[in-house]
């Protein structure tokens, strides 16, 4: 720390808002005695990628996890409800299935893609978020990544609805709904409604974890862990 000073003493800077520039191009260094907050709150999310996430990948792990199941949204209620007024509960029930199940499929292709977010993450104030409530660094997490993990999440729940044949299932769903005599005819993006749920899910369970570490001292299962959620417990 005492040469990172000198060289700062050192540099001809013209301004404050220079110093500042240089200041946050420095290596982050949090936390007393050097404890490194945004290595800790790292770990704790890789943790509940681990840990939690992996639950989702499961056969019925949207399915059967009423904190994460996938409903139908809005627009379809109207259409299962018809459905089964017709006498099709077994199709409306396979629609919802194959939602979940291809949230399933997708989580497991696409838990790198989390990996990378929380590794390439950079915490504007880590102490802040340390000192939070109990999900502060995943809604960090979320809030930060959300619309780039779209991007990269999307072709994967795509490619699953093609996979588990959620997208024939639905096609014939909507076909049979789109036939009722004097229904308003419906065309919806179950691709896009199934990212955003299966998102969330991801983010729910990365909560469950960090809420664990928070107040769980047997889940610190790390010399860092341990350092920093300490420094939280004597807020």
């Amino acid at each position: 720390m005492k040469k990172i000073i000198v060289l700062l003493l050192a540099l001809p800077l013209s301004s404050c808002a220079e110093m500042q520039q240089v200041i946050n191009q420095l290596p982050e260094i949090q936390g007393i005695g050097g404890v490194d907050i945004s290595g800790g709150l790292k770990e704790a999310l890789n943790n509940g990628i681990s840990k939690q996430v992996t639950k989702l990948t499961a056969t019925d792990g949207f399915f059967k996890n009423e904190v994460v199941k996938i409903l139908l949204p809005e627009e379809l209620k109207k259409v299962d409800s018809s459905l089964r007024k017709i006498g099709l509960n077994s199709l409306a029930d396979e629609g919802l299935k194959v939602l979940n199940r291809a949230a399933e499929d997708a989580v497991k292709e696409a838990t790198p893609i989390f990996v990378d977010a929380v590794k390439n993450m950079s915490f504007t104030d880590a102490k802040t978020i340390l000192m939070g409530n109990e999900n502060s660094a995943t809604n960090y997490l979320q809030n930060t990544t959300s619309t780039a993990l779209y991007g990269k999440f999307n072709p994967v729940i795509k490619n699953s609805f093609t996979k588990v044949g959620a997208d024939k299932v639905w096609s014939n769903i909507i076909t049979k709904y789109n036939s009722i005599p004097f229904v308003k005819k419906v065309n919806p993006d179950l691709t896009d409604y199934t990212t955003n749920q299966a998102m969330t899910g991801v983010f729910k369970m990365i909560a469950v974890e960090e809420k664990n570490i928070r107040t769980n001292l047997n889940a610190r299962t790390s010399t860092l862990l341990q350092k920093v959620f300490a420094m939280q417990d004597k807020k």
